[in-house]
Protein backbone atom coordinates (compact mmCIF):
# COMPACT_ATOMS: atom_id res chain seq x y z
CA UNK A 1 0.00 0.00 0.00
CA UNK A 2 1.46 3.59 -0.78
CA UNK A 3 -0.22 5.16 2.67
CA UNK A 4 -1.34 4.17 5.71
CA UNK A 5 -4.82 2.58 6.41
CA UNK A 6 -6.86 4.38 8.51
CA UNK A 7 -9.59 3.13 10.81
CA UNK A 8 -11.78 5.63 9.24
CA UNK A 9 -11.10 4.28 5.45
CA UNK A 10 -12.11 0.86 6.60
CA UNK A 11 -15.40 2.71 8.15
CA UNK A 12 -15.72 3.83 4.94
CA UNK A 13 -15.14 1.24 2.63
CA UNK A 14 -17.81 -1.01 5.36
CA UNK A 15 -20.46 1.68 4.63
CA UNK A 16 -20.15 2.13 8.29
CA UNK A 17 -19.73 5.65 10.11
CA UNK A 18 -16.65 5.54 12.30
CA UNK A 19 -18.15 4.68 15.34
CA UNK A 20 -20.42 2.33 14.36
CA UNK A 21 -17.33 0.41 12.85
CA UNK A 22 -15.62 0.93 16.03
CA UNK A 23 -18.43 -0.73 17.81
CA UNK A 24 -19.12 -3.69 15.37
CA UNK A 25 -15.46 -4.70 15.11
CA UNK A 26 -15.03 -4.59 19.20
CA UNK A 27 -17.97 -6.72 19.05
CA UNK A 28 -16.81 -9.36 16.74
CA UNK A 29 -13.04 -9.07 17.47
CA UNK A 30 -12.85 -8.04 21.80
CA UNK A 31 -11.04 -4.85 21.42
CA UNK A 32 -11.38 -1.72 19.86
CA UNK A 33 -9.64 -1.31 16.10
CA UNK A 34 -6.90 0.65 17.36
CA UNK A 35 -5.73 -1.96 20.09
CA UNK A 36 -6.04 -5.16 17.22
CA UNK A 37 -2.56 -4.05 15.05
CA UNK A 38 -0.40 -3.62 18.42
CA UNK A 39 -1.77 -7.13 18.93
CA UNK A 40 -1.05 -8.60 16.53
CA UNK A 41 2.46 -7.31 16.03
CA UNK A 42 2.73 -8.47 19.44
CA UNK A 43 1.96 -11.19 18.46
CA UNK A 44 4.37 -11.76 15.25
CA UNK A 45 6.78 -10.96 17.74
CA UNK A 46 6.48 -13.46 19.83
CA UNK A 47 6.30 -16.07 17.53
CA UNK A 48 9.99 -14.85 15.73
CA UNK A 49 11.35 -14.63 19.40
CA UNK A 50 10.54 -17.96 20.46
CA UNK A 51 11.34 -19.43 16.91
CA UNK A 52 13.97 -17.58 15.18
CA UNK A 53 17.08 -15.66 16.91
CA UNK A 54 17.00 -12.38 14.58
CA UNK A 55 17.83 -9.20 17.15
CA UNK A 56 15.05 -7.09 18.81
CA UNK A 57 16.12 -4.53 15.54
CA UNK A 58 15.52 -7.09 13.27
CA UNK A 59 11.99 -8.17 14.64
CA UNK A 60 10.73 -5.28 15.05
CA UNK A 61 11.67 -4.31 10.90
CA UNK A 62 10.08 -7.17 10.47
CA UNK A 63 6.53 -6.92 11.75
CA UNK A 64 6.48 -3.96 11.11
CA UNK A 65 6.97 -1.41 14.09
CA UNK A 66 8.92 1.04 12.83
CA UNK A 67 11.93 0.71 15.58
CA UNK A 68 13.17 -1.55 18.07
CA UNK A 69 12.27 1.18 21.01
CA UNK A 70 8.55 1.05 19.64
CA UNK A 71 8.40 -2.56 19.86
CA UNK A 72 10.16 -3.03 23.19
CA UNK A 73 7.33 -0.16 24.54
CA UNK A 74 4.25 -2.38 23.42
CA UNK A 75 5.61 -5.32 23.82
CA UNK A 76 5.92 -4.76 27.45
CA UNK A 77 2.99 -2.96 27.44
CA UNK A 78 0.89 -6.41 26.03
CA UNK A 79 2.91 -9.15 26.92
CA UNK A 80 4.10 -7.77 30.44
CA UNK A 81 7.64 -8.60 29.93
CA UNK A 82 10.76 -7.55 28.49
CA UNK A 83 11.12 -8.86 24.81
CA UNK A 84 14.74 -9.96 25.53
CA UNK A 85 13.12 -11.82 28.62
CA UNK A 86 10.77 -12.98 26.99
CA UNK A 87 13.33 -14.67 24.44
CA UNK A 88 14.98 -16.02 27.00
CA UNK A 89 12.18 -18.39 28.10
CA UNK A 90 12.05 -20.30 24.61
CA UNK A 91 16.11 -20.58 24.42
CA UNK A 92 17.27 -23.63 25.45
Amino acid sequence: MDRPLTVADVAGRAAMTLRTFARAFAAAVGMPPMRWPTRRRVAAAQELLETTMPSVEQVAARIGSGSAASLRAYFGAVAATASAHYRQTFVR
